[in-house]
């Protein structure tokens, strides 16, 4: 065995060892007794900047690369680690990013084969434009009763509803 083997070996092994500590740490934390831990975790999605961003298997520059997102495409976030985030993309894929690639702007991705965008959060309200199929809308505003506020690129704005969008 060379001597570069047993080093990327022990690379490996130290990395392996630092994320299973760190999610062991987060599973077996003693859960607070205050009203407020009662409360259910809510997913946090944010969306890639406007660059495309490497998804590693692992989190380090020196992981395989195992795909690419596009940019402004919305993720959600899992775990939060130092400069690097696991991320669940719509299409259920797992990977880590760095941190730095990510988006403070929040986006939405279509995931139904046809998207309303309604003028008011309204299924009888009139149509302003559909979205097809993994089209990126822009959220503009917190949900409310099944709508979310969205922009498309080109200026056009409307509601959406959240069972047709990915991301929020």
């Amino acid at each position: 065995m060379s001597i570069s083997t047993i080093k990327n070996a022990a690379t490996l092994v130290a990395a392996f060892c630092f994320v299973f500590c760190v999610v062991s740490s987060h599973l077996w934390a003693q859960p607070s007794t205050s009203p407020a831990s009662a409360a259910v975790a809510i997913a946090q999605y944010a969306s890639i900047g406007d660059r495309p961003a490497i998804v590693f298997d692992a989190p380090s520059n020196k992981a395989q690369k195992t795909f690419i997102l596009s940019r402004q495409q919305p993720v959600e976030i899992l775990v939060k680690l130092d400069k690097w985030v696991k991320i669940r993309d719509a299409d259920n894929t797992i990977g880590w990013l760095e941190s730095g690639v990510l988006d403070s702007r929040r986006r939405t991705q279509v995931n139904a084969s046809v998207a309303d965008i309604r003028n008011m959060p309204n299924p009888a309200s009139s149509l302003v434009f559909e979205a097809q199929r993994a089209v990126i809308l822009e959220v503009t505003g917190p949900a409310a009763e099944g709508w979310l506020p969205v922009r498309h690129r080109d200026g056009q704005a409307g509601f959406v509803r959240k069972s047709q969008v990915w991301g929020e």
